[in-house]
């Protein structure tokens, strides 16, 4: 079994991997010692654990045996970072404020990825631009004829997956609308304060930046979508090391998020509670009115699980808090995700 070098936390992924790049700027941000294995689950480090869902990054923490255990899903690995890891938090203090913090965190992490495989695999030269750099940024040393015959494969595959995110042709003017109004969102909001809850970092800031190190910089099409603000604010948060920063928005200040929880409501909301439906039915697929269109795609259980943890995360509030939470949430469409069916 391998072992960690220098007690430093090791993790498996690769660039184009949105969520590899939100836990590597997150550990940076922490200062929390660490090393990246540059690759994926198809050439995994040899003597390493494989996790039960082959996702990056991987993470391989200390086990209890002596050995390494493998985990993924960015969202509990950050809260187990923060129990294991003192200083610097990116989870707020004031539990409203939190919870805002794992609703859009959430949202960043299962909306905004469907706009990230859209843009790269429903367009013919986003498509042709993000093949190699798959093949590359696994194996750099791979041949030029064997990368071309890898990136063909590669590219087929995905684009033949689209469906499964709930990208197709009905599908398409609502995920490309719904990008175009978030970055929009995200310019007002950069301009008036350096993150998303406030003049300091928080795991939501790092679940957007981690989509939009993909949509803001490598997707041609939706590159070209994107404010410079928003572009020049990805690129800063890659490294937040010698970061500082100041406070977390007090509740009074929550009037600033409800664009963003607007956009949040008027698109993931729908989809997770219509999913949600469709999960407990045992359906196949799911069918929602998003945005005035129809979205159809197959159902997700694990996002059936995201719409769960959400409440959970809401129930686990004081009931003035729960009040405090409603009070902005309000008007804004994700006031219907804390309704239990």
């Amino acid at each position: 079994m391998a072992a960690q070098g220098g007690g430093r936390l090791e993790l498996l992924g690769a660039p184009g991997s949105p969520y590899t790049r939100k836990m590597l700027a997150l550990l940076r941000y922490r200062r929390i010692p660490h090393a990246i294995l540059w690759g994926g689950h198809q050439n995994p480090p040899a003597g390493y654990p494989s996790p039960k869902v082959k996702l990056l990054p991987t993470f391989y923490f200390p086990g209890a045996d002596g050995g390494l255990e493998a985990a993924v899903d960015s969202t509990p690995i950050i809260r187990r970072l923060e129990k294991e890891h003192a200083g610097r938090s990116v989870i707020p203090d004031d539990p409203v404020i939190a919870f805002l913090n794992f609703l859009i965190e959430d949202y960043a992490d299962e909306w905004l990825t469907k706009a990230m495989f859209h843009f790269r695999w429903a367009h013919g030269r986003d498509a042709a631009h993000a093949a190699p750099l798959l093949v590359f940024w696994s194996r750099p040393q791979t041949p030029e004829s064997e990368a071309r015959a890898w990136a063909d494969a590669v590219g087929k595959r995905q684009i033949d997956r689209l469906y499964v995110v709930g990208s197709n042709a009905a599908t398409a003017q609502t995920i490309e609308a719904s990008y175009t109004r978030l970055v929009a969102i995200l310019d007002a909001l950069i301009a008036a304060q350096d993150y998303v809850l406030g003049a300091r970092p928080s795991s939501a800031d790092f679940a957007l930046y981690g989509q939009l190190t993909q949509l803001a910089i490598v997707e041609p099409t939706s590159a070209a979508l994107t404010p410079p603000r928003v572009r020049a604010w990805t690129d800063r948060v890659e490294d937040l090391s010698g970061h500082e920063g100041g406070a977390w928005i007090a509740r009074s200040e929550c009037d600033a998020l409800k664009p963003l929880l607007s956009e949040i409501g008027r698109v993931y909301a729908p989809f997770l509670i219509a999913n949600a439906r469709a999960a407990a039915a045992g359906a196949a697929t799911m069918e929602a009115q998003i945005d005035g269109r129809t979205w159809t795609q197959p159902t997700f259980a694990y996002q059936a699980k995201c719409l769960g943890w959400i409440r959970d995360e809401y129930a686990a509030l004081g009931a003035e808090e729960q009040e405090a939470v409603r009070g902005v949430l309000a008007g804004t469409g994700c006031e219907a995700l804390l309704e239990a069916d």
